[in-house]
């Protein structure tokens, strides 16, 4: 019978166990070096996507024009109400995202129309967001739920009016020929929680109908607008590229 173990990312089948140090000591490829970012800013290899100066790195989904939302002088953005969803210019694959977002402080309305708004992954995957302060709803439909997919571990939101935070690590799915060959996945952390643990993407995140799964390459960012002026805000927005 064979013996195979995976041991520093090579496979050795009836191999003598190393004896030295050195036999399991690697040296190359060294990891590129990145500096982390103090008091809230990004790391020295992100892409800053905003910075509460300008709309420049966003277009309306809509129609690709300049994005229509509402440029607040404390450095966030506010979703204007039925001016539609507004992407990203660039496109990505998997990423490193982090983004701080708020519903506001006054309180109106209840279940889906309270706070709601939505980050989607390759502008097909959908983390939600929603003010659930004291307002049930459908658990995969909540805050920090993969839409109508995964509920999440933990309810994690401050305060309704106050910053959340969203870490997401997103992979995307492989296509070959058409057809789907591996699944994507996501993992999210709100304001320091786990709540998404690599879940693995089954599809879209349609509000109707079951996940679907359209070949696709690299894709924008895009923030939703909910058309009932929930008035979700936004703020520091970057991304770290992991492909």
């Amino acid at each position: 019978m064979l013996l195979a173990l995976f041991v520093f990312g090579w496979t050795t089948a009836q191999e003598k166990e190393p004896t030295t140090p050195e036999e399991t000591e690697i040296y190359e490829p060294v990891p590129p070096k990145v500096t982390p970012g103090e008091n809230g800013a990004p790391p020295s290899d992100a892409i800053v996507l905003f910075d509460g100066t300008s709309l420049d790195n966003w277009i309306s989904s809509v129609d690709s024009t300049a994005a229509k939302w509402i440029l607040n002088d404390d450095g966030s953005m506010t979703v204007k109400d039925r001016t539609g969803d507004i992407q990203t210019k660039q496109n990505f694959g998997s990423v490193q995202l982090h983004i701080e977002w708020k519903s506001p402080a006054e309180v109106q309305r209840d279940g889906q129309n309270r706070g709601n708004s939505g980050v989607f992954l390759n502008n097909l995957y959908e983390v939600q967001v929603l003010d659930n302060n004291n307002n049930d709803t459908y658990v995969n439909g909540q805050v920090g739920s993969i839409y109508k997919q995964h509920v999440p571990l933990a309810m994690a939101s401050v305060p309704s009016g106050e910053w959340n935070t969203y870490d997401i690590i997103y992979h995307a799915p492989e296509f070959e020929k058409g057809q789907k060959v591996k699944s994507g996945t996501l993992t999210v952390i709100h304001n320091g929680v786990l709540i998404q643990d690599h879940v693995e993407i089954k599809g879209t995140t349609p509000y109707i109908g079951w996940p679907k799964n359209p070949p696709h390459g690299k894709g924008p960012l895009r923030l939703q607008d909910h058309g009932d002026n929930s008035r979700v805000s936004y703020r520091n927005i970057w991304v770290r590229e992991l492909d």
